[in-house]
């Protein structure tokens, strides 16, 4: 299921194998909450080589329900993609009060935002959906807290958590199909010890793999390293890792330093569509009025469609007008972008040169403060 092929330090390259092929690690997944990545097709992700997207199971589970998706044979036929997708549990919606209602250690009860209903959900009934949504990898149902919740708060919610994901794991383990892997979610914060015990956990309960949460929240950016390099410590480093919800080019570097396999966020696509965009001396920000006559393209070095075919000129003018062209454009270079970086770390790994690529790497790269998006 994950074969280690080359190591430097704690950084790894290896291979993920799920019923939809090999994923080659360390990897990242663009976000495609409701079936799709905003702006870009399946057929986008196939030319971009992307091998792995997550969804969200609640979302799906709602619309477009999951009636429809076994009818059509599960959520790859129905986005018309054909390689890896994780699911995750709908943790995530219960920081939005948009979303939850209620929750106790039964399960929670989620408020629609399509037609107002309320549903409850238990463990179980998230091991049942995201079975039938058809995805290659599920997430246990974990309780997510805010950064800045007490230390109490965060114990009593981890202690949920770590409940809830026993009974995933007994409920996947009897009852889905044997297809789809299942990863483990630690929480616990920015307290050593929750996370120790998280993690310890976890790793007796033996998931296909780990995934770290709580993290990449708006805390700073030297705390949520600290807390990383002493969960690094405790976690079964021959599965694979998922740092959840990190997407920016240098936290993915310095994350892979410390053994991670696996990301996800909405950051280069979120960026992207408010006109900051990732380029091999940094980032830059096409809106600004300095691009206004820039006849080049947004990276020299680059070699996706875009860089070969506009120029910062067009995108700029797109971008000004909010026109569905240049959200496209810019979000397809900025996950070309990503993906080429991926590929660039797994190399430098296999080929013994992880430490220079990451050095060279920060010296040009303007990382912004941790959770600050510029979108002037």
């Amino acid at each position: 299921m994950f074969e280690i092929e080359a190591s430097e330090g704690n950084a790894k390259a290896g291979i993920l194998t799920t019923a939809h092929g090999k994923v080659e690690t360390p990897f990242f997944m663009p976000v495609a909450t409701k079936g799709a990545v905003k702006q870009i097709s399946s057929h986008d992700l196939k030319q971009l080589k992307i091998d792995a997207v997550i969804s969200n199971s609640f979302i799906m589970y709602l619309k477009p329900g999951l009636e429809l998706l076994e009818k059509v044979g599960g959520i790859h036929k129905f986005m018309s993609y054909d390689k890896t997708i994780f699911t995750d549990s709908g943790g995530f919606q219960m920081l939005s009060q948009r979303f939850l209602k209620k929750i106790d250690d039964k399960g929670v009860t989620f408020n629609s935002p399509f037609d107002g209903k309320d549903y409850f959900l238990t463990p179980e009934d998230v091991m049942d959906i995201e079975d039938k949504i058809g995805s290659d990898v599920s997430m246990v149902l974990d309780h997510v807290n805010k950064y800045g919740d007490s230390y109490e708060t965060f114990k009593d919610t981890l202690l949920r958590t770590m409940r809830w994901a026993e009974r995933c794991k007994t409920y996947h383990d009897k009852n889905c199909s044997g297809k789809q892997l299942l990863f483990g979610i630690v929480q616990g914060g920015l307290f050593r010890d929750l996370k120790e015990f998280s993690i310890n956990h976890a790793n007796s309960l033996d998931f296909d793999g780990i995934a770290i949460g709580g993290l990449a929240f708006g805390e700073p950016r030297e705390e949520m390293f600290d807390i990383l390099d002493h969960s690094m410590r405790f976690i079964d480093r021959k599965k694979p890792i998922y740092l959840m919800g990190v997407g920016e080019p240098t936290d993915i570097l310095e994350s892979v330093a410390r053994g991670v396999d696996c990301f996800d966020s909405r950051f280069p696509t979120m960026n992207a569509r408010h006109g900051t965009l990732m380029t091999s001396k940094g980032r830059i920000l096409i809106k600004n009025k300095e691009f206004r006559n820039d006849e080049g393209p947004i990276d020299e070095e680059c070699g996706c469609f875009v860089c070969k075919n506009y120029s910062k000129s067009y995108i700029h003018h797109m971008l000004r007008f909010n026109e569905a062209v240049g959200l496209r454009l810019a979000s397809y270079h900025n996950l070309y972008f990503i993906r080429n970086l991926m590929k660039e770390i797994r190399t430098a790994i296999i080929e013994g040169r992880f430490e220079k690529f990451r050095n060279d790497f920060k010296k040009r790269y303007n990382s912004p403060e941790r959770g600050v998006f510029l979108y002037k």
